[in-house]
């Protein structure tokens, strides 16, 4: 066990939560606190105090996924100097010592014993990433089972609302729906008073437009912006596929190629979106050299599709998340100790991975709820220390609901945050952290020798002169910088989905499509409660997938 030098708000927070504790009756407490800002050491502090106070006997610690346990597991020794094990397996629970970690999705086949353990023992359950638990929702009614014997809960949330305005287990509501916990059971620290003590860093967000022209063998359908509202002939509406096309943020999620239909198009709307990028990564690297990038991609496809215009701008290959990569979790753990520049996800790095060096996002999800954007917003804004004087950026799409999302967390910020970011002054040298000049070719201190990196260009459609990403106009010429985007319809419709987890493929999707109504249908008519629970649960775009695994399994299906 180590002395831990906590911030000013981890320390009053501790003091709350035992206040709160001491007091028989009280038993749920909860951390709102913008991510990263330490809630995972400040609930270990406070599950030490509580051992030492002997006041409870053991801890268990529900987490969103399996390398967010694995943290929590490794901060949780640091702190309290006792071993937490990681459960996957009623079996695993007797033979693990006193402290356990979970995934939310483990604990439905943990119910029992869980509320053995809470039982048997004074239990602290630390609950992170809290708007997982709805009441409705499997894990909620999970939680609610397997810890409603457990001597204290403590909450943790960033996030406290749901997108869904489902209300999560444990926390109290008035009669409109609103969070109406008890002031003395809540510490709170928001997103800009975190960036004012400097605990979080500021952000800024790069809003990006894109005109696409909707082609069909070389005749252009339609233009699309993040603006336009496109009313079609009768002749076009008939062309199968277009009006589900003319969206704006389904061309910006749209692969584009090259004539050969096989290399990225490196100036498409996702091309240009990670130029933007690699231009302030660029830059924020010369303050911060080992400051690293993140795309959050909208499904495995176009993931992969980013990751190899990336190889191909930069000539290396990034590091690349899903839930089709083995060993995922360690690819994290590798990207955080590396100098590695870049990292790209599909949801498997949006919310409570710890990765303290990135500081530039490029944002295009398939979710588009304000609790999934906070979350991803959070895995660029930590800090490094009192010396750490970057700004978090976000290359995200001109889309209303995101630029609505931006407005309410620049709100946040302190005023003096709020205006365009300063251009760095100087370069810091990666080996003995001297600061040089900007045009230093090598470090005075230590000689160093500084690789020149130069910024992606944008070229003028009417003179090919090339200009700096910023220009609004060509340096050259004058002209208007439009960022002028061909897409064909084929490319355009819809190339799969990704719901409730599960990465469908296009083909599945059609097929539960156009079995889903039919079988809902006989499913509600069979009166069979079991079935019609489980409906519930299931989107009909994986009723394929489904009826696959049913078929695999049931030998009179073959």
């Amino acid at each position: 066990m180590k002395e831990i030098k906590l911030r000013p708000w981890q320390a009053d927070a501790q003091r709350q939560a035992i206040d709160w504790y001491n007091n028989e009756n009280n038993k749920h407490f909860v951390i709102n606190a913008a991510p990263g800002s330490g809630k995972t050491i400040c609930a270990s502090v406070i599950a030490r105090e509580l051992i030492k106070n002997n006041m409870i006997d053991r801890v268990i610690v529900i987490a969103p996924r399996s390398e967010i346990v694995r943290q929590w597991g490794n901060d949780f020794e640091f702190v309290t100097g006792r071993h937490m094990m990681k459960v996957t397996s009623s079996d695993d629970i007797d033979g693990y010592g006193e402290d356990l970690c979970a995934t939310w999705a483990a604990i439905q086949n943990l119910q029992e014993a869980f509320h053995s353990v809470c039982s048997s023992s004074r239990t602290l359950v630390i609950c992170d990433e809290h708007h997982h638990a709805a009441v409705k929702a499997a894990w909620g009614d999970g939680a609610n089972s397997s810890f409603s014997n457990a001597k204290y809960v403590l909450i943790l949330t960033g996030t406290p609302i749901r997108s869904d305005g489902q209300e999560t287990v444990w926390m109290a509501y008035d009669s409109n729906g609103r969070i109406n916990q008890p002031v003395e059971g809540t510490y709170t620290l928001s997103y800009g008073k975190a960036v004012d003590l400097g605990y979080c860093r500021p952000v800024t967000f790069h809003r990006h437009e894109g005109n696409f022209s909707v082609s069909l063998a070389g005749e252009t359908l339609a233009n699309v912006n993040s603006q336009s509202k496109n009313d079609l002939t009768k002749d076009k509406l008939k062309i199968t596929g277009l009006q589900q096309a003319l969206d704006f943020y389904k061309l910006a999620c749209t692969r584009q190629f090259k004539s050969d239909q096989i290399t990225p198009d490196v100036d498409s709307y996702q091309g240009t979106m990670i130029k933007w990028g690699i231009n302030k990564l660029n830059e924020t690297r010369l303050q911060m050299p080992d400051a690293g990038g993140l795309i959050i991609a909208p499904n495995i496809a176009t993931a992969e599709h980013m990751s190899n215009i990336i190889e191909l701008l930069e000539g290396e290959k990034p590091a690349m998340v899903h839930s089709n990569i083995a060993n995922a979790e360690q690819r994290i753990a590798s990207f955080r100790r590396s100098n590695k520049r870049w990292m790209v996800s599909v949801a498997m790095v949006s919310e409570g991975v710890d990765i303290k060096r990135l500081r530039v996002l490029i944002y295009l999800p398939s979710a588009q709820t304000e609790l999934f954007f906070r979350q991803a917003i959070g895995r660029v804004v930590r800090t490094i220390g009192e010396n750490d004087m970057t700004s978090a950026y976000v290359v995200m799409p001109s889309l209303p609901q995101f630029e609505k999302y931006a407005l309410r967390v620049e709100s946040e910020m302190p005023a003096k945050f709020r205006s365009s970011v300063k251009r760095p002054t100087h370069k810091v040298c990666p080996t003995c952290e001297t600061e040089c000049s900007l045009g230093a070719q090598k470090c005075d201190e230590c000689g160093h020798e500084f690789f020149e990196i130069s910024n992606q260009l944008k070229s003028c459609h009417h003179c090919g002169h090339l200009n700096d990403l910023n220009n609004y106009e060509c340096d050259e010429c004058g002209s208007k910088l439009k960022q002028e985007f061909i897409v064909e319809l084929k490319n355009a419709l819809r190339d799969g989905a990704i719901i409730r987890g599960m990465d469908l493929k296009e083909e599945e999707v059609k097929f539960g499509e156009a079995m889903g109504d039919s079988l809902i249908n006989d499913i509600l008519s069979s009166g069979d409660d079991v079935l019609i629970k489980l409906l519930n649960k299931l989107p009909k775009e994986s009723f394929a997938r489904l009826a696959k695994m049913t078929s695999q399994s049931n030998p009179c299906s073959k």
